[in-house]
Order: C-alpha cells, then sequence, then structure tokens
C-alpha cells in the first residue's frame, strides 16, 4: 500500500520511499516539509511518531512535471514522468499474472503510435 509520509525537511522515513516531492504550498503549515510517498503499512508508521497521510484514487503531482497516479485506495499506483510515460507501476500480485514492472512504459506510445 502507498501513502504519503509528511516530514519536516532533512527527516527521511526508514522506509521504500518511491517519490518525493515539496508539499504543497496551499497546505497550512507546508513550509519546510517534504511528501514521501512510501510503501509499506500506515499504521505502522503513525505508530512510529510519523505523519502519514492516506492517498485516495487521484493523480499527485511532483515537482518536476511527473507525480503518482493512485487507485483502489493505494493499492494500485504508477510513478509517471509525466502525465503520459509510466516509470514503475505495481498493484497487487495475485492481479498481475505475467506484468513486469521493470520495463517502463509509454502510455503515450501505446496508445497513440507516436
Amino acid at each position: 500500500m502507498m501513502f504519503i509520509i509528511r516530514a519536516e525537511g532533512g527527516r527521511v522515513p526508514n522506509l521504500t520511499v518511491k517519490l518525493r516531492r515539496n508539499t504543497p504550498p496551499i497546505l497550512p503549515d507546508s513550509a519546510g516539509k517534504i511528501d514521501y510517498f512510501c510503501l509499506g503499512d500506515p499504521d505502522a508508521a503513525r505508530a512510529a511518531g510519523w505523519t502519514v497521510v492516506c492517498l485516495h484514487d487521484g493523480w499527485y503531482a511532483d515537482d518536476t512535471g511527473g507525480g503518482v497516479a493512485i487507485w483502489g485506495e493505494g493499492q494500485f499506483w504508477e510513478i509517471r514522468a509525466t502525465p503520459f510515460r509510466v516509470i514503475e507501476a505495481a498493484a497487487p500480485a495475485d492481479l498481475t499474472p505475467g506484468v513486469s514492472d521493470k520495463a517502463p512504459v509509454d502510455v503515450r506510445k501505446a496508445v497513440f503510435g507516436a
């Protein structure tokens, strides 16, 4: 499951971090905070004292034009370099027979052939 750990700059969670971004300035108390998109158990992260933000279905932009696409309440996710270029994807193992997450998928090329 993917979730966000919102931390003060310089403090990095000891979890698998798939992407980081500056906390969006529209949020209160965002100054100096970093959002880490992590894999693991959000309840365990909360118990360890981290500020955990659960992810809902949608698009979470990073600071460079890419971001994270989430669906299935954090069970399915894609890390994207742009809104159309998937770098890494994941789903529960029993739902993805034969799918490899090692090769990036260029969605634009797959859909439009260009």
